[in-house]
């Protein structure tokens, strides 16, 4: 071993300078007055290399002489055995950087995973129902297996654990829960907290284990009104009081979708050209759809018109008890259940209403299909028309509520079938 060449009064005293120790430690005093300790030295007849050891001092952080030789000892015996001092270190400060992202990783549960990819998608969504419908599917049926686990050791027998018990009784449920469940790995894959195959994948994995959808029930579509009974239930809701039953007119008199209607306010209606403007983000294909109002549903505006307590054009036009939110679905399912009508559903007379019109009058398919606000399938016919034909919807409407209001549905048929020619 080298002779010793600093004391403790040299390294206070020396000037700037590189100042030899023996076996690599150098004393380093820069023109600053900064003093520190670095090792030097060369492996296997490479570039030299140099390590910091600290500030050098006698002072609270600083490394005194004394340990600062003792630390040298350790590299200069590191580097005899043909060990890089420097590549080690930097190997184990990976290795604990490695170890503290492993734990940070497993740290992050599926419960904590599905709340930030909802809380983060959220906003981007139509509504608020559908985050709540993710959070529900979630917190009812994956949780209570997996939620508190970390999601990096998530396999497709939890899945499975989760999906398999539904599948058969509530196969719409399930298929959705799978669904997002999925979705929620895949987030957590991008954002590095698990790796591999996604164990919620369908096609070529769970669909080798589980039963397709189709084959498992049929779909069932919404329970709609036979066309031929319409203005005989027109005549029974008549008498039905409250918000509810009034929405609930609208909704059959426009064709539109409950929500379209629960949700409208009066800044989307001009009462001058009978015109209902609801806007994109309202609209389950995200597009403005524009509704011809008919004296008929002119009518049920006039009564909420009556009703209205506040001149603010964003106040809801059939607002629920608080006079704040929406009606819910409940409400309209409420009336039906009055009116002993309890195996129909809202949404099902926009089927009747279809079916009214495919059976009884000669407007043509499109037209129907326009008024119902539904997605074109076909792009060629979706560049044929780019138009919304809403002088041609106006009068299919007025027909559509001239038949809801007719004193038989058979008398009706008959008028409509020579009205219903577009020009």
């Amino acid at each position: 071993m080298a002779r010793k060449e600093l004391s403790a009064a040299s390294v206070k005293t020396k000037g700037p300078g590189r100042y030899c120790d023996g076996d690599g430690l150098y004393l380093l005093v820069k023109k600053t007055g900064g003093r520190f300790w670095v090792f030097r030295y060369k492996l296997n007849g490479k570039k030299l290399r140099e390590a910091g050891l600290g500030r050098a001092g006698e002072t609270r952080n600083c490394v005194k002489l004394a340990e600062a030789r003792e630390k040298a000892s350790v590299l200069f015996r590191q580097v005899k055995a043909g060990i890089d001092p420097l590549a080690l270190r930097d190997a184990t400060r990976a290795a604990a950087k490695s170890a503290e992202q492993d734990a940070a990783v497993r740290a992050v549960t599926f419960r904590e995973a599905a709340r930030r990819y909802i809380d983060g998608h959220a906003p981007s969504w139509r509504n608020a129902k559908h985050a709540r419908q993710w959070e529900a599917t979630i917190e009812t049926y994956a949780n209570p297996i997996f939620g508190d686990m970390a999601i990096s050791d998530i396999s497709t027998a939890h899945v499975l654990a989760a999906v398999e018990p539904i599948w058969l009784t509530k196969p719409e449920t399930a298929s959705r829960l799978r669904g997002r469940v999925e979705t929620i790995l895949d987030f957590a894959k991008a954002r590095g907290w698990r790796s591999g195959e996604n164990p919620a994948a369908w096609k070529g994995h769970l669909a080798l284990t589980l039963p397709a959808r189709s084959k498992v029930a049929k779909v069932k579509h919404h329970a709609a009104l036979p066309w031929q009974e319409m203005s005989d239930f027109m005549r029974r809701m008549t008498g039905q009081a409250g918000i509810g039953a009034r929405a609930l007119r609208f909704a059959i008199l426009t064709a539109a979708r409950s929500g379209e209607v629960r949700g409208a306010v009066w800044r989307e209606v001009d009462l001058t050209s009978a015109t209902w403007t609801i806007p994109a983000e309202r609209m389950k294909a995200e597009r403005e759809h524009k509704v011809p109002l008919s004296e008929q549903a002119m009518a049920v505006l006039s009564e909420m018109l009556a009703a209205r307590t506040t001149d603010n054009p964003d106040a809801l036009i059939f607002p629920g008890q608080d006079g704040r939110r929406p009606l819910s679905d409940m409400s309209l399912t409420a009336v039906l259940r009055r009116m002993e009508r309890g195996d129909l559903t809202a949404h099902g007379f926009r089927s009747t209403f279809r079916d009214w019109v495919s059976e009884t009058t000669a407007y043509p398919p499109e037209l129907a299909e326009m008024a119902l606000a539904h997605t074109i399938g076909n792009k060629v016919e979706a560049a044929y028309r780019r138009g919304d034909l809403f002088e041609k919807r106006r009068r299919l409407m007025a027909d559509w509520a001239a038949f809801c209001s007719a004193p038989s549905a058979t008398g009706a048929t008959n008028i409509l079938t020579l009205r219903g020619q577009p020009a």
